[in-house]
């Protein structure tokens, strides 16, 4: 039965189009796990691999030499490194947005999206990772910040926000971790069943946990992704909740504000989202899935991206005004010297990319021409880096006192670890592609089981990885 039919039949968008049926599904999606790499794939992961490299060298040149490589100063004690760490953070919220709440709301354009997001997010908090714990200057000794009795009598001090993040990113991580691997098992028993060699066989079986695609076995997989998605859901809010803190609960004039949280959050789901989009675009094109990551989706991400630009904006222009409200001078000048002082271009670029570059998205005609779609991406991506920029490096830059004011530039170490969490992020995010599915096969399959009339014949070994009260319904 053709998807155009069955749009006929529940009244709503398809979820893939050009009439796919599940063994086409498999044999798509399946494609580009059994197929060599193409020439294509090659040259964005000799990019991805240079650009890590880059990163790595940057690195080894901090923990060897110390900080004292960045262009920090007494003034400036934050730049690069936490700017990058709260972008990384931020761009990992789309995923489990995409996951865990469209999920529980049984928001049905996620199913095609919804694994390329949760990988995005678990690489981009690895990214985010590494941030703190570099600046730390001596990242071997990370583990002081975990709670465990020791022989030095030192403990951690659980009033520090920066100790909250530990604790909140850790949690991050491991919940979409394994929402992210309970999500594969289905169709990495597909993939386990279609393989030829041995050893491609035993380790997909290994992965997939003996999954038989039983009544049971599916029963119990819908449970666990509920209560995981119930578990992710609230990460959401209180992951980006508790970054923000790290700025909210100082007293400098420009941090410390109640706006911070929400503004935080919803920054985040704007960037990530963001994010998602630019690399849809290119994974679809690349690995020929146009017909399931397909336009509709794009243009509902382009509609989450203008609301939550519109939010974003909105926060920006509440802080101008509660500033000048407040009666407070220091506050006025914090604000006044973002828009106007000797760094207000990364001010004016963060306005322009996240406020002005949105509004194109009114528009139908651009919210489905990839092009636009695209280039609004990556500005929204550019905008959001500044804006973290902005929030640290121009508030610290000039402090209550005229003789401690300082102006910051990075050094080729900042730049090379930037450069380098890029590297990371898609040198990971390409070997993703290259050994799992991308798209969620089994729930792609359990729509076009559950229209009426299905092809009989396709009902073979692909229909033990579709849940089967679709099957037969």
């Amino acid at each position: 039965m053709t998807v155009h039919a069955a749009e006929a039949v529940l009244d709503e968008p398809p979820i893939v189009t050009d009439g796919k049926t599940v063994t086409d599904v498999t044999e798509d999606v399946c494609r580009p796990v059994e197929r060599g790499p193409t020439i294509w794939w090659f040259l964005a992961f000799g990019v991805a691999l240079a650009a890590l490299i880059f990163g790595a060298v940057a690195v080894y040149h901090t923990v060897t030499v110390g900080i004292g490589t960045w262009g920090l100063n007494r003034t400036i004690g934050w730049a690069f490194d936490i700017t990058n760490f709260v972008f990384w953070v931020g761009i990992g919220h789309a995923g489990t947005l995409i996951s865990a709440i469209l999920l529980l709301f049984r928001q049905k354009w996620r199913m095609s999206i919804a694994r390329a997001a949760e990988a995005m997010t678990i690489f981009a908090v690895c990214c985010a990772g590494l941030f703190p714990i570099l600046h730390m200057g001596r990242p071997w000794l990370g583990f002081w910040n975990i709670p465990y009795p020791n022989s030095r009598a030192l403990w951690v001090n659980f009033r520090s926000p920066l100790l909250w993040d530990v604790f909140a990113i850790s949690t991050y991580l491991i919940i979409s971790a394994v929402f992210w691997y309970v999500g594969l098992v289905p169709d990495l028993a597909t993939v386990r069943d279609r393989a030829k060699g041995k050893v491609r066989k035993f380790v997909y079986g290994l992965l997939s946990l003996g999954w038989d695609g039983s009544a049971r076995t599916w029963a119990r997989y819908e449970v666990a992704c509920l209560l995981l998605a119930g578990l992710a859901a609230p990460l959401v809010v209180s992951v980006h909740s508790v970054v923000s803190f790290d700025f909210a609960t100082s007293l400098l004039p420009g941090w410390h504000a109640t706006i911070f949280p929400p503004y935080f959050v919803t920054g985040a789901i704007f960037s990530g989202f963001a994010m998602v989009l630019t690399l849809l675009i290119i994974t679809r094109k690349v690995l020929g899935i146009q017909a399931y990551i397909t336009i509709k989706h794009l243009e509902n991400m382009c509609k989450v991206i203008l609301v939550t630009g519109m939010l974003v904006g909105l926060a920006y222009g509440t802080e101008m005004f509660i500033a000048f409200y407040s009666g407070n001078e220091h506050e006025r000048f914090v604000f006044m010297n973002r828009a106007t002082g000797p760094m207000a271009w990364s001010y004016w670029i963060m306005v322009g990319c996240n406020v002005l570059s949105p509004q194109i998205l009114w528009f139908k005609r651009a919210r489905t021409s990839v092009p636009i779609m695209f280039v609004v991406s990556i500005l929204v991506n550019v905008g959001m880096w500044f804006e973290r920029f902005v929030i640290i490096v121009t508030t610290l830059h000039r402090d209550f006192l005229p003789a401690n004011w300082s102006s910051y530039s990075p050094t080729w170490t900042e730049v090379g670890m930037f450069v380098g969490s890029f590297g990371l992020f898609f040198t990971l995010f390409l070997l993703f592609v290259r050994v799992a599915p991308v798209v969620a096969m089994a729930e792609v399959k359990s729509i076009l089981h559950a229209r009426p009339h299905h092809d009989a014949a396709t009902e073979t070994k692909e229909a033990r990885h579709v849940e089967p009260k679709e099957v037969h319904a």
